[in-house]
């Protein structure tokens, strides 16, 4: 895992004695906002105004925070407006790398080898985990954000004027019943999976996991009456907890050990699941050699011998 501590690159896993057992995720270290005009977002600094060609998106295919924000990049057409790089799956000693890799997109901003020098151009005394997303100023030389959630709101409507497509996921009529879902699914389900798969006390996983099917169950009576999660709109509330859902088989009922049921045994999620996938802008988005591997092969403590299973054999069609 590693990160930076005073701007020198450290190979150091989380302190869970420190947080008794617990699992406990850094805050994100850039919260600026792209705006129509450049005007300051809700955090951060002014001066970073929508441009095309401007923007650079530093992404992996294995990260479902990542992920949110490829699959808003592709929902409101900017791939030609905002370009990628995609990180190595596998993340050791290095952290995230650009080693070559089918799917890799090396980094055309900084010739960066590794992530965290991507981090330390922009501010080289740097303390902090090295994260994706990061969304990269080439005019301004910084980084703008590394906070997925910031990071797809900007998408989503920072770049309508200068040619994105239309389609709004996070309308502001829905707005206060968006923040809610999302407040439930962050913490019980897209954390609660790192919570209890990164916990290191038996009671503290047990408490964590049992929080996560107590989610899905919630979850899965929404869905009952309902295609979505939010005034039955597709919103990005559906797209954050579908990038854990979408993983949910492949990595975190085995190597998380979240395996008190499959997904599949709540029926509306599985059906939602499945729905969203296979989505023509999502779809490409997912990446599942990479998720599998990164997730096997990056984490020693809990997967020493780096096998990646060869299974699960899902039927994704509707």
């Amino acid at each position: 895992m590693g990160k930076l501590v005073n701007g020198t690159w450290q190979d150091v896993w989380y302190d869970t004695e420190e947080t008794d057992g617990h699992f406990v995720r850094n805050d994100s270290t850039f919260r600026n906002w792209v705006t129509p005009d450049g005007s300051p977002g809700p955090t951060g600094e002014s001066g970073f105004k929508a441009e095309a060609g401007r923007y650079h998106l530093y992404v992996s295919y294995a990260c479902p925070w990542a992920n949110r924000t490829l699959a808003l990049r592709a929902l409101k057409g900017l791939e030609e407006m905002i370009s990628i790089s995609v990180v190595n799956p596998i993340m050791r000693e290095n952290g995230w790398t650009f080693e070559p890799f089918e799917g890799v997109i090396k980094d055309p901003i900084l010739d960066a080898d590794y992530l965290h020098q991507v981090y330390t151009h922009v501010e080289p005394q740097m303390t902090g985990r090295v994260t994706v997303p990061i969304l990269y100023d080439k005019k301004k030389d910084t980084i703008v954000s590394n906070e997925s959630s910031d990071i797809i709101r900007m998408l989503n409507s920072a770049f309508d004027d200068i040619g994105a497509l239309q389609g709004d996921y996070s309308p502001q009529d829905l707005m206060d019943e968006i923040d809610e879902i999302n407040e439930l699914t962050y913490d019980k389900i897209n954390n609660g999976v790192y919570k209890a798969g990164f916990a290191t006390k038996q009671d503290v996983y047990e408490q964590e996991v049992q929080g996560v099917f107590d989610a899905l169950e919630k979850i899965d009576q929404i869905l009952e009456d309902q295609d979505y999660l939010v005034g039955n709109r597709f919103t990005e509330a559906d797209i954050r907890l579908f990038m854990t859902l979408i993983r949910f088989e492949h990595v975190y009922y085995g190597h998380f050990k979240c395996n008190l049921k499959h997904l599949s045994n709540y029926e509306n999620v599985w059906e939602y699941t499945k729905r969203i996938y296979n989505h023509p802008k999502i779809k490409p988005t997912i990446n599942f050699d990479h998720i599998q591997i990164h997730y096997y092969k990056s984490h020693d403590t809990i997967n020493p011998n780096q096998i990646v299973p060869y299974g699960p054999d899902i039927d994704w069609s509707i």
